[in-house]
């Protein structure tokens, strides 16, 4: 491929493989000709360009990130694997360094590595429990407006459940997102008085128009079943917003009758699902021997039960998580990584022909960003790999990809790690 140097005039991208559900068509993959000009894809023919059969997607959205935890792992690393482990670990990092100038330095970081990955749009969780919601929340909007034009940013507030009751801090936080433009989140955890608190997140969205964003059941225990919960709250008020919920992973553990009804409830209420399945597969299932000693083998994959759940019709869609902290210490905030571990974990190879779009249109769609497109109209934000079928995709990272914002090929060049050094530095 010689697309280095694409020139300023109309071009013609002749004998690009695209998968077909991406233009639109039954089917697998497809051979086209994309014709570009003005930072646009057209319908008119320009200079002839031949990708001999390269793979060609829209650029990614991720729509499940961290990118306020992001890279802390060299200074907070998670000393035995578990989500316990993480959860504490981060807690005492946050409470320890993350000022504004830490969390800035961070957050550019993962999204100059997720831009030159070909990614343009992300949503992030932010740690919100006070004082830090003061700080990371003024931050975002900040760079929001930096990023634009390169990377459409959203954010949600990451708290607990047991912050969400009327006239807790959860009023207060709701004020702060519904000023930011963001999406009112929540982690889910099993309680007698949970519908009542659900009740009182969903008035507080309704109330100020807010869509809302879940982290639930990220546990092997087959007895937390929250997501069952939110889906009843959901069908009981009515509300029309959007509803996220990341993880469900104890879903995958349960009685599979009782999996069903949930499921079938979830797709009744119209949520929309986002697995994980680095994070989890690296989280879920870890742990010591029944005798407390050694390391026992995992014996489950940790995700939830995307396949069923994309029958029933809800939209299914995967996500990077966390990046280089005590929640994952690996990542990079690269959607084709996440496309392709998830095929392998989850076994979307030898199934329906439409997953790429769980990478693509169909986080979109949960959170509302513009829709990625290689129609005529659609901007010309393009990922170009060597590969040419989908194993010679996943046979290798795709590391020598081309990446095109509007028409233009960008400098994919990463930033090195040695950057954040100095803020890896402990007393």
């Amino acid at each position: 491929m010689h697309l280095q140097d694409l020139p300023d005039g109309p071009v013609t991208l002749a004998n690009a493989c695209v998968p077909a559900c991406l233009m639109g068509q039954a089917g697998d993959l497809l051979r086209t000709d994309l014709h570009l000009a003005d930072g646009r894809i057209t319908d008119k023919p320009g200079q002839r360009i031949d990708l001999k059969g390269a793979m060609v997607f829209p650029c990614f959205v991720d729509m499940h990130t961290h990118l306020d935890k992001g890279h802390i792992w060299p200074r907070a690393s998670n000393p035995d694997g578990t989500f316990m482990g993480a959860l504490t670990t981060v807690g005492e990092d946050r409470a320890a360094h993350w000022s504004a100038k830490d969390v800035r330095r961070r957050m550019e970081f993962a999204l100059r590595c997720a831009y030159a990955h070909g990614t343009k749009a992300i949503r992030t969780h932010l740690d919100s429990i006070p004082p830090q919601d003061r700080i990371s929340w003024p931050l975002f909007r900040e760079l929001r407006e930096t990023w634009r034009g390169r990377i459409d940013l959203q954010a949600v507030n990451l708290v607990h459940a047991g912050l969400c009751e009327p006239g807790g801090d959860i009023d207060a936080i709701a004020d702060i997102v519904a000023a930011s433009g963001g999406v009112l989140g929540l982690v889910t955890n099993p309680s007698w008085d949970l519908p009542d608190r659900l009740r009182h997140f969903f008035s507080l969205c309704e109330a100020k128009g807010l869509d809302a964003d879940f982290h639930v059941d990220e546990t092997s225990d087959p007895g937390t079943a929250t997501l069952r919960e939110i889906a009843q709250v959901v069908l009981e008020t009515g509300f029309q917003g959007k509803v996220v919920v990341g993880h469900c992973t104890s879903l995958a553990v349960q009685d599979p009758a009782e999996a069903n009804r949930t499921m079938d409830l979830v797709a009744r209420a119209g949520l929309h699902v986002v697995s994980l399945p680095m994070c989890n597969l690296y989280l879920q299932d870890r742990g010591l021997t029944d005798k407390g000693m050694g390391h026992r083998t995992p014996r489950w994959r940790g995700i939830t039960l995307v396949h069923e759940l994309k029958d029933r019709g809800v939209n299914v869609s995967f996500a990077s998580d966390n990046t280089r902290d005590p929640f994952y210490a690996y990542g990079d905030l690269d959607m084709i990584e996440v496309l392709r571990e998830a095929t392998r974990i989850g076994h979307l190879d030898h199934s329906d022909e439409d997953w790429s779009r769980a990478f693509t249109l169909n986080p979109a769609k949960a959170c509302g960003f513009d829709a990625p497109s290689l129609a005529p109209g659609a901007p010309a934000d393009l990922v170009i790999c060597r590969a040419r079928s989908w194993t010679e995709l996943f046979a290798r990272p795709q590391s020598d990809r081309i990446v095109v914002r509007q028409g233009r090929v960008i400098d994919r060049t990463l930033p090195d790690y040695s950057e954040l050094d100095d803020l890896m530095e402990t007393p």
